[in-house]
């Protein structure tokens, strides 16, 4: 068994504090200097984010608008100093709404990150890898999706952002995954995970790798005024506006080494050869449009596909309160699996994104997501996801439950039927329960270094009989096995992460 590879990711994100040392002036427990107040505003200042008329209460003072160490008054007028950072693609909302993509996060979401600056431009990292061991359906021995692993997901992010005259934003974002070393095979083992191909096959209870190059764009934001401003998004690869924030930036969801199973009922556009998207912020309101590539990625992780811009998405976001971020979205992708070239997919998604600090270390973040596949095939198929994050200071606490719906050829799975009853067509409904906890141990390499924790989970499912028998075709007798009564799942793992940014 080769572990050397999950080494890497983990070094990968231990290197990164050396890049950070180049200036701490940037770094938490430093406010930067507050910009001249705005011509347009003589009577008060606002804060980023804030509706016009808001008096902050001492919560409001105490993290979004502090977050991170980095000071923010006066950046209401379009002036940065050259020193602010503020969400990557507006002067006016607070970083901590920084998503995947141009997706929002609640402006009280914990941030986890190293940050820096070098003249004008402010830079940030942040990442996670995981080493772990897991074992899929462990409770029954020769059953369909019984399998074990050594495995380390992982990726690693890195944001440059500076002021382009008195109302310009320009963003610059790379991703890198080092999945195409440590998720071998096809990918990691994950019980009645479907989507993208290995080899000619479809990929069945097994999560695809993510690309070596799994972010690369540019955003240029333009500020009309305090409440409005337009941003122009490209990726190659990038993230149209789909669904919500993608699942590995997502708080909620990330104590869990695994992908959802609604993964492609939801967020698995996160990483689209080729996006443009255009957006327009009005107050705590987005609406965005986006052009994109419909096909999947390919299982050649190292190189870039080939662009079509043949599929498009439209996304309305929603900040009501800095608790909350919510999206409604639809999406027309033409062709998205290789092996289903002539399959059309309409996907529809709703989410809800919570978060609440209230100390030091102390958060809770949970997401309520839905989403809706329809075209491929007769029928459609829908997919809901409630997940919690619960950080005690050195403790969490999570869970996830997912129901989704998956048909027969999707799961390649054909049970046997009485005569003349159609096989093809069949839709299961998967309920998926986790449980887990993590513990984190130490920081290593001083206090700006990564975050080691350690962590274990537990996975049950509830599945149809159907699903659970072994299958039969008519005359000619035993095809495969079935999946068992409650199959059980379980993960141990260490993680690495970027550390938690104190709050000014």
């Amino acid at each position: 068994m080769r572990i050397s590879p999950y080494f890497l990711s983990l070094a990968a994100l231990a290197a990164t504090p050396a890049l950070a040392q180049h200036d701490h002036s940037a770094m938490p427990g430093m406010a930067m200097p507050a910009a001249r107040p705005s011509p347009t505003d003589t009577t008060r200042r606002t804060r980023p984010g804030q509706p016009t008329g808001h008096q902050p209460t001492p919560a409001d003072t105490s993290h979004a608008h502090h977050m991170a160490g980095m000071h923010m008054d006066g950046m209401g007028d379009g002036h940065m100093g050259g020193l602010n950072m503020s969400h990557a693609y507006s002067r006016h909302l607070p970083m901590s709404r920084n998503g995947s993509g141009t997706a929002w996060n609640p402006d009280q979401t914990p941030l986890y990150m190293w940050m820096q600056h070098k003249g004008p431009w402010m830079l940030m990292y942040h990442g996670s890898a995981f080493g772990r061991y897991t074992s899929q359906n462990f409770n029954h021995a020769g059953k369909r999706g019984q399998r074990s692993a050594v495995d380390g997901p992982n990726w690693l992010m890195t944001m440059a952002q500076r002021p382009v005259g008195a109302r310009g934003l320009l963003n610059l974002t790379l991703m890198v995954s080092l999945d195409p070393l440590t998720e071998t095979r096809g990918g990691y083992p994950l019980l009645f995970q479907t989507g993208e191909s290995y080899k000619g096959q479809p990929l069945i209870d097994k999560q695809h790798p993510h690309d070596l190059i799994s972010g690369l764009s540019v955003g240029y934001t333009h500020a009309f005024s305090e409440d409005v401003d337009l941003t122009a998004y490209l990726g190659y690869p990038g993230e149209p506006a789909v669904g919500p924030v993608a699942f590995m930036h997502r708080i909620s969801a990330m104590p869990n080494p695994d992908a959802p199973l609604a993964h492609h009922w939801t967020d698995a556009t996160h990483i689209t050869f080729g996006v443009a998207t255009l957006g327009l912020r009005y107050k705590h309101f987005k609406l965005e449009g986006s052009n994109f590539t419909g096909r999947e990625p390919n299982q050649y992780r190292y190189d870039f596909d080939r662009p079509r811009a043949d599929s498009w998405a439209a996304r309305l976001n929603w900040n009501p309160t800095r608790a909350l971020a919510l999206q409604v979205s639809r999406a027309f992708i033409k062709s998205p699996e290789d092996l289903h070239p002539d399959d059309n997919v309409t996907r529809t998604t709703a989410s809800v994104l919570h978060s609440r600090s209230w100390g030091e270390r102390r958060y809770i973040a949970s997401s309520l997501v839905w989403g809706l596949n329809e075209g491929h095939g007769a029928h459609a198929e829908h997919a809901v996801l409630a997940e919690t994050n619960l950080t005690l200071g050195r403790p969490t606490f999570y869970g996830r439950y997912e129901f989704v719906q998956k048909d027969s050829e999707e799961l390649a799975f054909q049970p046997s039927t009485p005569p003349g009853q159609p096989l093809e067509g069949r839709v299961f409904n998967i309920n998926a329960l986790t449980l887990g906890a993590s513990y984190r141990l130490a920081t290593l390499g001083g206090p700006r270094g990564p975050e080691l924790s350690v962590g274990g989970q537990l996975t049950g499912y509830v599945i149809p009989q159907s699903l659970q028998e072994d299958r039969y075709y008519g005359v000619v007798g035993y095809v495969g096995p079935g999946y068992g009564r409650l199959p059980l799942s379980a993960s141990v793992y260490v993680r690495l992460n970027a550390p938690w940014m104190r709050p000014m």
